[in-house]
């Protein structure tokens, strides 16, 4: 287990490394044609550190085609000009950032970097064209660190710490019959309610040197199919810190998965977008779980998106990514979101259930229904102001056996999260503040050394580059 630690943590600092010499490499043409859950041990509550793609924008970005047609360009005005006074050329406008990885906002993603390995090694191009068609990609990538300071902190958590919150390349491939993206490199994933997890333990921990890749069929603008480890359909928030309004993921978040290795069909007719995924679950190794997910897009800034899913089997997985109950459970989502400059606003309403399994020390089917609003607002092209609010509670006691999903059985919980956001060009920073408050708790599995304060108060700052 150390030697292979030890393997992982090398090859995150040599992807760092790599991703150093990217950013000052700067040759790159510009491209021309055109993303689990982490259980609390000990006597810490059964939340789970976990996140994911939403479901609504997932559908929308997988379902739909691969690149949006352009518009036809306005009929010019005839004007007569100076004969000495020759027509300036034209700036050359910025290619769109690609749609994968997802950003709900405020962050945006760099216009993608292209690369052609038809041109350096031309017997490439002799190969069948979705074949040959592999080698001409997009590379777009992150580097970041994050400061955090809190009190009450948990066992094997500290008071104050500095860390790199992502050090990652995105690759893909998103047009024509055979499409694929692989991400690699390095991440941390603050969450709220849960001890910080650095970037080196919550690789070795969760998903790898390469949380999210996947191979992606299109024979049609309406119809695909994916294999590999894929984003979650579940959920509002995405997985990744610079994905989403927040820094720090949500306590909802916490009860959902957020990669799935398995295979995923899209389909999408006018407004409507569908999604059915078989896969893991919460990473585990059984292959037991079902997910579907329905999109309306009301119009361009308005969507409503359903989503279900849950373990039809019995799995018996129980490690750092793979809780034991969260992977035999249900979930279900309502989801609204709308996203019209300046404002994104997204309600969303989860439920979920953990079924009685005496095997499991499950002696009453215990659930937990729980809701937040997520929102951000853009005072200017560089400036926003983030915010997340978030109320949870399950059912039962601690004397009729129901599950321990949040801080003991019966308690509540709810949360302020609040993250105003600079970003000029390649570069942002970003400064968050969270409160959660547990209620109806059991002592022992809230916050602090002891697990008995019900509060925990935390600052953050990441700073980073987008290219």
């Amino acid at each position: 287990m150390k030697s292979t630690g030890g393997f992982r943590v090398a090859l995150l600092r040599a992807s760092a490394a790599a991703l150093a010499i990217f950013i000052g490499w700067g040759g790159m043409e510009a491209r021309a044609d055109g993303v689990a859950s982490l259980s609390v041990a000990g006597s810490q509550p059964a939340t789970s550190l976990s996140g994911h793609w939403s479901a609504t924008e997932t559908e929308l970005a997988q379902a739909a085609p691969s690149t949006a047609p352009t518009p036809a360009a306005a009929p010019a005005t005839a004007v007569p000009a100076a004969a000495a006074s020759p027509t300036p050329a034209a700036a050359p406008t910025p290619e769109p950032a690609l749609t994968t990885p997802a950003v709900t906002g405020p962050l945006q993603m760099a216009s993608p970097n292209h690369v052609n390995l038809l041109k350096w090694v031309p017997a490439l191009s002799e190969l069948p064209a979705p074949v040959a068609n592999l080698f001409n990609f997009d590379v777009n990538g992150i580097v970041s660190g994050i400061a955090i300071g809190q009190n009450h902190q948990m066992p094997g958590d500290f008071e104050a710490r500095v860390d790199a919150s992502n050090a990652q390349l995105f690759i893909q491939q998103p047009n024509g019959l055979i499409q694929y993206f692989v991400q690699v490199g390095g991440y941390s994933i603050p969450a709220l309610g849960a001890p910080y997890v650095d970037m080196g333990n919550a690789v070795n921990a969760l998903y790898g040197v390469v949380p999210v890749a996947y191979l992606k069929i299109q024979p049609t603008d309406s119809f695909s199919i994916m294999g590999g480890n894929l984003p979650t359909l579940i959920g509002a928030e995405y997985t990744f810190t610079f994905e989403n309004i927040n820094i720090e993921r949500g306590l909802l978040w916490n009860q959902e998965n957020a990669v799935n290795r398995g295979l995923q069909v899209n389909y999408s007719k006018g407004p409507i977008s569908a999604s059915l995924s078989w896969n893991n679950g919460f990473y585990s190794h059984s292959y037991t779980w079902l997910i579907g997910s329905l999109a309306w897009a009301i119009n361009s800034a308005n969507t409503l998106s359903v989503v279900g899913g849950g373990n039809l089997g019995f799995a018996k997985s129980n490690n750092f990514a793979t809780p034991l109950l969260l992977n035999n459970s249900q979930i279900y989502n309502v989801i609204y979101e709308y996203n019209s400059a300046p404002w994104i606003i997204q309600p969303y309403f989860q439920w979920t259930v953990v079924p009685h399994n005496s095997s499991l020390g499950v002696l009453k089917t215990t659930s937990t229904i729980g809701g937040a609003m997520l929102a951000s607002y853009s005072f200017t092209s560089n400036i926003s102001l983030g915010a997340r609010a978030e109320i949870i509670g399950t059912n039962g006691s601690v004397n009729d056996g129901a599950a321990n999903l949040l801080y003991g059985p019966g308690s509540q919980a709810w949360s302020l999260t609040v993250t105003p956001t600079y970003q000029w060009e390649k570069y942002f920073v970003r400064v968050e503040g969270s409160y959660v408050q547990a209620m109806g708790y059991t002592p022992g599995d809230v916050f602090g050394m002891q697990g008995t304060h019900p509060t925990q108060l935390r600052g953050l700052i990441e700073a980073g580059i987008l290219f």
